[in-house]
């Protein structure tokens, strides 16, 4: 019995990333550029513009596997762990929820632009401290998506590094580990 709690793994927890820190700078510059595009946006759709801009940044990372227009511009990546590919729109979601919080703040009748901006102080201030300590340079987002931002260059070989197994296990179920041999113990 011992042993076959020994092999059963809940899918998920994290083994850690085998990529490096991806440049604060680079990342920044992609986020004000994703965020530029997202007030043209605001701008141009009207009465709907809010809706379009929230849309516009909780999908973005999404678009072009694992890179917004901004991400493409300045060369970096969202990496899904589990596999080690490109973002999808879900991870996406996940990540950039926080920033999709502070624009919901900001549509709150009487409150709206004093919630958006202590939304974006507070929360910004907690992301920015978070990125620079981390040694990953993970933010909340991050976490809670199971993500990465990388230098673009670092996985070009992605396809190299995913392993049928991995993908297996990122399907969030349980998975029963067998040793190489195919022997069950």
């Amino acid at each position: 019995m011992s042993s076959f709690r020994k092999s059963l793994r809940v899918v998920g927890e994290s083994e850690g990333s085998p990529y490096p820190k991806a440049s604060l700078i680079l990342r920044g510059g992609a986020r004000a550029v994703d965020l530029l595009i997202a007030w043209v946006l605001y701008l141009s759709t009207g009465p709907a513009g809010v809706v379009v801009a929230l849309l516009y940044l909780l999908f973005a990372d999404g678009m072009l596997q694992g890179q917004s227009l901004g991400k493409k511009l300045f060369g970096v990546k969202v990496v899904y762990l589990p596999t080690r590919q490109g973002a999808r729109h879900r991870d996406s979601v996940l990540r950039n929820s926080p920033f999709g919080l502070v624009i919901i703040l900001g549509m709150m009748p009487e409150l709206g632009l004093r919630a958006f901006i202590a939304g974006c102080v507070v929360l910004g201030t907690l992301e920015v401290v978070k990125v620079i300590r981390d040694p990953l340079g993970l933010r909340l987002g991050d976490l809670w998506a199971n993500t990465q931002v990388t230098d673009g260059k670092v996985v070009s070989g992605e396809g190299l590094l995913a392993s049928p197994q991995r993908e297996a296990r990122a399907t969030g179920r349980a998975m029963l580990e067998r040793p190489p041999d195919g022997r069950t113990e």
